[in-house]
This record gives structure tokens, C-alpha cells and sequence, in this order.
């Protein structure tokens, strides 16, 4: 009950450090990877927990697509960083490329 409760205020943490941080682009990306490393957790304890087979494998594929994810938002920040000199979002909009 602890490890749940520990799992679900890490999420929820890193959801409100996105939902009012959102100031450069690099926290946002950790709280993203905050929130996917706790569903991680939370989900490879839950296929421990129900003794499954059949789900060990989708934590593993969570993982991946999180990595994959986090390369492609680093890239964008990289690209972002060398466009406009700085990684703040107030600088970025979607009307200029």
C-alpha cells in the first residue's frame, strides 16, 4: 500500500512540476521523464505482483519508447537552444519556424 502511494505522489508530482514549471524546456522534459520512470516502476511492480508471464514484457517496451522519447525531446531542445540562443518557452511559438 506504501509502494503505491509512493508510485502515485511521484507522478503526480512530476505532473504538477509540468503543469506550473514550464518555464524552460528542459524541465519540462525531466518532469516528463519523471512521470515515465514512475509509471515504469509502478508498472513492473504490478507484473511482479500479479506473477504474469504474458506482461513482463511491457515495462521493457515502456522503457524503450520512454528513451526514444527522451532522445527525440533532447534533440529538440539541442535544435531549439541553437535557433533562438536559449531554451525558454516564452521565446518558442508554433506560427515560426
Amino acid at each position: 500500500m506504501t509502494m503505491n502511494f509512493s508510485f502515485y505522489s511521484a507522478f503526480m508530482l512530476a505532473l504538477i512540476g509540468l503543469a506550473f514549471h514550464r518555464m524552460h524546456l528542459l524541465s519540462a522534459l525531466i518532469c516528463l521523464e519523471g512521470m515515465m520512470l514512475s509509471m515504469y516502476v509502478g508498472l513492473t511492480l504490478w507484473c511482479l505482483q500479479t506473477n504474469s508471464l504474458m506482461l513482463l514484457l511491457s515495462p521493457m517496451v515502456l522503457l524503450t519508447l520512454s528513451a526514444c522519447g527522451a532522445g527525440t525531446g533532447l534533440a529538440i531542445l539541442v535544435a531549439t537552444t541553437r535557433t533562438h540562443g536559449s531554451d525558454s518557452m516564452q521565446n518558442l511559438s508554433l506560427l515560426q519556424c
